[in-house]
């Protein structure tokens, strides 16, 4: 006895209408005559439109359908459609893989965009417009390294790596403090808190999983 398995039959051109439509359309592009196909044809497009009433709330769905109709027999059916023949190309058409950004990041915790407010305030010739984009962009670093190493940091470090990020042309004047930021780790309260819902669900898990495996084993009352 021979077994018809999915795997050893043709592929499914749209999955979501199954194989008897697409047997059937195959059935249509086969018959001799061009009136019996568009018979047939708008029967399958019936049944098509019935298999996903969703596509009803599709601004004309009857041409999806019929689009549909012509990409399941492959481009390969002759009727008289009411609407336009769609392209093989264009539905079979490939978008350009997306290049990768092969920029190197020489601090990654302060990232791209660091770098290019570096670069911007680097070309400013204003004095003083040029000192305030130098402050505006050590507290953004000093921000942007306290979210991603999860510690705070002192503001020597934060000029320290300024001004070796700009090869010594971006430097803060004498006196000036960041903005505060600080890491503000989970309070003891907080930290217990977490530790009881943790507990309790992992208990609540082990309850259910030694239930399933009680009815598994016909374990409970018998009467």
């Amino acid at each position: 006895m021979t077994f018809d398995y999915n795997t050893t039959r043709k592929k499914l051109i749209l999955a979501e209408y199954g194989r008897n439509v697409q047997n059937m359309v195959k059935y249509i592009v086969e018959l001799p005559t061009k009136e019996e196909r568009n018979r047939y044809a708008q029967v399958v497009i019936d049944l098509m439109g019935f298999l996903n009433p969703h596509l009803r709330d599709v601004a004309d769905f009857k041409h999806k359908l019929w689009d549909h109709l012509h990409i399941i027999s492959d481009f390969k059916i002759d009727v008289d459609s009411p609407y336009p023949k769609p392209s093989e190309d264009a539905i079979r058409f490939k978008p350009a893989p997306l290049a990768y950004p092969q920029q190197r990041i020489r601090y990654k915790h302060y990232g791209k965009t660091v770098e290019l407010m570096i670069s911007k305030a680097r070309a400013i010739e204003e004095p003083a417009r040029k000192q305030h984009m130098i402050q505006a962009i050590a507290n953004f670093m000093k921000m942007a390294y306290v979210t991603w190493n999860k510690d705070t940091v002192a503001d020597e470090t934060i000029i320290k790596d300024l001004k070796d990020m700009s090869n010594g042309d971006l430097q803060l004047q004498e006196n000036v403090n960041l903005a505060r930021v600080e890491f503000r780790a989970p309070s003891p309260v907080n930290r217990q808190r977490n530790a009881n819902q943790n507990k309790n669900r992992n208990s609540n898990r082990n309850q259910g999983t030694n239930n399933r495996q009680q009815r598994n084993n016909g374990g409970g009352k018998r009467y």
